[in-house]
């Protein structure tokens, strides 16, 4: 069964008013404006007892979601950081150490455990859970703070915590009304009641209808968002669409074969599916980025591969991956509806 992408469907009311997951990404910044608001009274009693000790020996981001907090902090904690995604703690984590947790839907219990861990070891812990919830229940203790967020999004917990380490100088700045202005703009430059020929999302999907997409991202975050983007691509598309470095992608592109002009997709059948280079640009001018940015265009043109860029304001850092990574998911949202089978 031939599958083929129908552009009108991207401007269909009744297509469009029908999906749920459009919806969903609409309210992202309110999400995140949301959560803010819930544990805002909560984050103020953690800086406040922060103040009170000393700055902590190290960071420990625990949990399958510290990579997240791993991309934002590397390059900014002044104490050393450690991201730790298994079900326990390094071994010399201790009461001089500040943990710290995203568990968005609070119910994993590799999670709780290190929660536990943490606070019979003495540690200070910051927890960005659910109420209630098993990693809440099990995070209870002297030293413990709840950031309670209630929406399941990985991303409001990340804000949260991620506020929560700016107020206390271990961070980057971190604002969550930036982080969700930054998002709305987004959803409304991508709403689906923009037409195709002004909704760079929709125009993303039509160039992605027919390819293999290869996204890259030269800052950390730009890179994570990536990953996040092809993953969102592969779930709507169900074809491949790889994120890495340029010296991963590179060998792909130099690869590529150039395309044959001459090739009648009604008389030959349907043509192979191309890579595409999809560059998420967060801003970042440092030499390697604008080096390996240089030589994967080169490498593009040179073999005839299209080229295709998301690019953001934002203020901060943490609200640029959020704007790239919802323009990413939106696009590949659109590629799910305009997918149809023959």
């Amino acid at each position: 069964m031939a599958t083929w992408f129908d552009e009108s469907r991207l401007d269909d009311e009744a297509t469009l008013e029908n999906d749920g997951a459009l919806r969903h990404l609409a309210e992202s910044g309110a999400r995140v404006r949301r959560a803010a608001g819930d544990a805002a009274e909560a984050t103020d009693h953690a800086v406040a007892r922060a103040e009170e000790l000393a700055r902590p020996r190290a960071v420990i981001a625990a949990g399958p979601d510290s990579r997240l907090l791993r991309a934002v902090l590397e390059p900014w904690c002044p104490v050393p950081f450690v991201a730790w995604p298994g079900p326990a703690l390094p071994g010399w984590a201790g009461s001089l150490d500040l943990v710290v947790v995203l568990a968005p839907d609070g119910v994993d219990t590799g999670t709780a455990s290190a929660v536990a861990e943490a606070v019979r070891r003495g540690c200070q812990v910051v927890v960005a859970a659910p109420a209630g919830s098993l990693v809440a229940e099990h995070a209870a203790g002297r030293w413990s703070t709840i950031l309670p967020t209630d929406n399941r999004d990985q991303l409001a917990a990340a804000v949260l915590v991620l506020e929560y380490l700016d107020r206390v100088s271990l961070g980057p700045r971190a604002d969550a009304e930036q982080v969700a202005t930054a998002l709305d703009e987004v959803a409304i430059a991508c709403s689906p009641h923009r037409d195709l020929a002004v909704n760079p999302a929709k125009m993303l999907a039509i160039a992605l209808a027919d390819t293999n997409p290869l996204v890259w991202g030269g800052s950390v975050l730009a890179a994570r968002a990536a990953r996040r983007v092809a993953e969102a691509i592969r779930r709507a598309s169900g074809r491949a669409a790889l994120a890495g470095d340029a010296d991963h992608l590179l060998p792909v592109l130099e690869a590529t074969r150039q395309r044959d002009v001459f090739v009648d997709p009604f008389a030959d059948g349907p043509a192979e599916l191309r890579p595409m280079l999809l560059v998420l640009d967060d801003g970042a001018e440092e030499p390697v980025v604008r080096e390996h940015r240089g030589r994967l265009q080169a490498a593009a043109a040179s073999r005839g591969v299209r080229v295709e860029s998301v690019t953001t304001d934002a203020p901060t850092e943490v609200a640029r991956y959020a704007s790239l990574m919802l323009s990413g998911r939106y696009a590949a949202e659109y590629l799910r509806l305009g997918l149809v089978e023959d």
